[in-house]
């Protein structure tokens, strides 16, 4: 027996504002979203940590029912089809 399910997938727009710290490293910030915050010692990681704790909040915030600070960068939402195999 063939089963579909449906995983709807959401993209958001995360303003970031990088700021070379005095000590060498860069700090990361959301203007938006004041919890949403990172540091690297490079450019690079700086804006691949707020990536991963942007991720994160996501995920956290939709747990716990409250409103996720960001603008949708998808007019609609993507609905893709997955098929699951289960045995009969």
């Amino acid at each position: 027996m063939k089963q579909t399910k449906k995983l709807k997938v959401q993209e958001f727009e995360l303003p970031v504002k990088i700021d070379q710290d005095p000590s060498g490293g860069y700090v990361a910030t959301s203007p938006i979203w004041q919890d949403c915050y990172a540091q690297g010692d490079s450019l690079d990681e700086a804006v691949n940590e707020i990536i991963a704790v942007a991720s994160s909040l996501i995920e956290l915030y939709k747990e716990e029912g409250l409103r996720i600070p960001l603008k949708s960068s998808v007019s609609q939402k993507t609905t893709f089809t997955i098929p699951v195999l289960t045995s009969s």
